[in-house]
């Protein structure tokens, strides 16, 4: 007969220092009667995951935002205090872009102070709201390009119905007179897409700082050095700007080789003993080993006559920050910043370069814990639409307004969909939810939220669906 096995006892003590780590046991499973518990989340057994996010995941750390009865904004609060709040009908949901209810009684304005970073660009803005503590909001706005397009297609309509009538009355003669301060409408439209962002954020939080970064450099010290004055009194960052100047112009990479993730040096298309200038004109950026190689040539006889032409391209968003950026400020009444101050700070915090961060490093964070960061895009208000064909011709102008616009959210067998298209002349939309696309009749769905303007990521709390109508928000 084999000896059986011993096995050695257990030692069960847990010394009290321990840290505390949470149970991957639905409490579902300590019932008797269940055998399974179905979408089940195993949490993490790392004690350093419940330091990082609260208990109820990342959801939780999506702040909703609160307005006092009197619309004046109040600090955030998380979901589960606005579900008791909405339960007990002591507050009603005011917008679910982002997601904020207004008190039904008048609270004591106890808020803290809050700085508001904003990365302003021609194609993206970020945001990062942050206080002594924690960040309230954060995210990257991507903006519209399309406005120059737009302006140059109803300048075509525009011309072809003038000049079907009898007469025709001189174009030189009925031009606007500019005012000053007057800016091109793309240009306007940018500027004013970048107040309104900034004014949506200061309607939800209480906002006690806006800080801008209005360029990536300054241009005019690159032109001139030995400019003075408060604002640039940057010392030994000079050299640092005009680089990261040229990193931004040729996409940071080699002129020659397009080598990227390698070193690169300020080089001169025309050598300076060959009486080349310092002028951000005569500048590129190279490899070492490229740098070597062309030695005293110039940019064409090294073989590369088309490197010249790129640097006498500007940038769009350079041009664009030097047209508006004191507008911003004095519009908004903010303070401002540099990139280069931006890069060289979130660098040494070792942050990955994104529109969200830079925001968060321009509101001055630097141990705050973060928040998820919102999406937010921008639609048109009210597209008309030109009638397209298969073949993509517009033979028509469609003069009725339809029920549905894309970016609209609406409501279909008690989920909540977004609208993408409408065919069979506004009868049907094409709506989607995830991977999940499909059709509907107009009389089956019902509008939950307007997709008009500056549209955040929709956000909706889980169990509102629990003695809470939504209705009609904003």
């Amino acid at each position: 007969m084999k000896e059986k096995q011993k096995l050695d006892r257990r030692n069960t003590y847990t010394p009290a220092d321990a840290p505390q780590v949470r149970s991957n046991c639905g409490h579902a499973l300590n019932n008797p009667e269940t055998d399974s518990v179905h979408d089940l989340k195993t949490p993490s057994n790392n004690p350093d995951v419940d330091t990082l996010q609260p208990a109820g995941g990342h959801k939780a750390d999506m702040p909703v935002f609160i307005l006092n009865d009197d619309g004046k904004p109040l600090m955030p609060c998380k979901p589960a205090k606005a579900r008791h709040l909405l339960r007990e009908r002591k507050a009603k949901i005011f917008s679910t872009n982002p997601f904020t209810i207004q008190l039904l009684w008048h609270c004591e304005e106890n808020v803290e102070p809050v700085t508001l970073g904003i990365d302003a660009g021609y194609k993206h803005i970020g945001f990062s709201a942050v206080t002594e503590k924690a960040e309230l909001i954060s995210g990257e706005a991507i903006i519209r390009t399309d406005i120059p397009k737009k302006n140059l297609e109803k300048a075509m309509y525009r011309r072809n119905r003038r000049n079907r009538l009898w007469y025709r009355q001189a174009r030189f003669m009925n031009r606007g007179k500019h005012e000053e301060g007057w800016f091109a409408p793309s240009i306007d439209h940018k500027l004013q897409t970048h107040i309104r962002i900034i004014e949506k954020l200061k309607s939800i939080l209480p906002v006690s700082r806006t800080i801008i970064e209005v360029a990536s450099f300054d241009t005019q010290k690159m032109r001139n050095p030995e400019i003075s004055g408060i604002e640039y009194q940057q010392g030994d960052l000079q050299g640092y700007e005009i680089r990261e100047y040229l990193l931004e112009k040729f996409h940071r990479k080699c002129v020659y080789c397009s080598k990227t993730n390698v070193p690169l040096e300020i080089e001169h298309l025309t050598p300076k003993s060959r009486g080349g200038s310092n002028m951000v004109s005569n500048l590129a950026i190279s490899c070492h080993e490229c740098n070597q190689k062309k030695n005293n040539l110039t940019a064409e006889e090294f073989g590369f006559p088309e490197v010249r032409g790129k640097s006498l391209k500007t940038l769009k968003d350079t041009a664009f920050m030097n047209i508006v950026r004191w507008k911003i400020t004095q519009l908004t009444g903010s303070d401002y910043t540099f990139g280069h101050i931006t890069k060289k700070t979130r660098i040494s915090m070792g942050m990955e370069k994104s529109h969200a961060n830079d925001a968060f490093v321009i509101a001055g964070g630097a141990n705050q814990v973060r928040t998820p960061q919102h999406m937010v895009t921008q639609r048109r208000r009210n597209n008309r639409s030109l009638q397209t064909n298969r073949k993509g011709f517009k033979p028509s102008i469609r003069r009725k307004r339809y029920s549905f616009q894309p970016g609209d959210v609406v409501a279909f067998n008690h989920s909540r969909f977004l609208v993408v298209g409408v065919h069979n002349y506004g009868k049907y939309v094409i709506i989607r939810k995830g991977d999940e696309k499909m059709d509907a009749n107009v009389k089956k769905v019902k509008l939950v939220k307007y997709g008009r303007g500056i549209q955040f990521a929709p956000q909706f709390l889980p169990t509102l669906a629990h003695g809470v109508s939504l209705g009609i928000v904003r």
